[in-house]
């Protein structure tokens, strides 16, 4: 996606072009996430957000293994004993 000019406006708006917004799939009043990295900020949507956790937390978790399942056991067993 090419680099695009915007202003920063009264109380720190900063308007996000269109062709972003249709690139993200976001529409008015939706949630945004931003982080500040390397002296840049970064705008995602919480979907992105939850991607990008999910694929850190898979590069420590075997294939064929589910974290989900395995809690899901544990809390039936700690049901079952109480």
């Amino acid at each position: 996606m090419s680099i695009v000019k915007t202003h920063l406006g009264k109380n720190g708006r900063i308007v996000i072009p269109v062709q972003f917004r249709k690139a993200l799939g976001v529409l008015e009043g939706d949630e945004l996430m931003m982080s500040l990295r390397d002296g840049e900020i970064r705008i995602f949507t919480r979907d992105q957000a939850i991607r990008n956790i999910q694929a850190m937390v898979r590069r420590y978790v075997p294939e064929g293994r589910s974290l989900a399942d395995e809690l899901i056991a544990e809390r039936r067993a700690e049901a079952a004993r109480e």
